[in-house]
């Protein structure tokens, strides 16, 4: 499994998962301009087979524009 961790949570979790996930990466690490837009991380995760893991409610809204998004686990 692939988990890609939003802008909005921080980044020293790509380490504290090492052990849990085999592949890790934080959106200020995948080679989009920072600040990252959703559409950017919704684009990237999907291309590149990630799961994206937020605690932003924005991402809902893009599943409505664009239908079946990338596999997503939502904080709350």
């Amino acid at each position: 499994m692939k988990l890609l961790l939003d802008a909005n949570l921080s980044w020293r979790l790509v380490a504290a998962l090492k052990d849990a996930f085999g592949e890790r990466a934080h959106a200020d690490s995948i080679g989009v301009r920072a600040p990252a837009k959703d559409a950017e991380i919704w684009n990237f995760a999907r291309k590149n087979g990630y799961i994206i893991v937020t605690h932003d409610r924005d991402f809902r809204k893009l599943m409505d524009i664009y239908e079946f998004p990338p596999q997503g686990c939502f904080a709350q």
